[in-house]
């Protein structure tokens, strides 16, 4: 992602994110025109999906279940068999 300085019109580039939620960052930026030297915020968001996801419901699912620890593994097998 490129990065413009409002006040120069220079490249800038960004230092740091800070993930508010699963949709929106702020990015924090800085000029790389050493004379300028602007630093600003700006925030990027999820607006809409052009395509949906390729990834099934089982499939977010196994990798959920993978990402658990051995213990919890077996605990949610066990409620998943009981209900039947």
């Amino acid at each position: 992602m490129r990065v413009y300085c409002r006040e120069c019109g220079s490249k800038g580039r960004i230092t740091k994110t800070n993930r508010l939620s699963r949709d929106y960052t702020e990015l924090y930026c800085q000029c790389n025109d050493a004379e300028c030297g602007h630093t600003w915020v700006m925030g990027a968001g999820y607006r809409h999906s052009l395509s949906p996801s390729a990834k099934t419901t089982t499939q977010l699912a196994f990798q959920l279940m993978r990402a658990l620890p051995p213990g919890a593994q077996k605990d949610l097998l066990r409620e998943m068999e009981g209900a039947r």
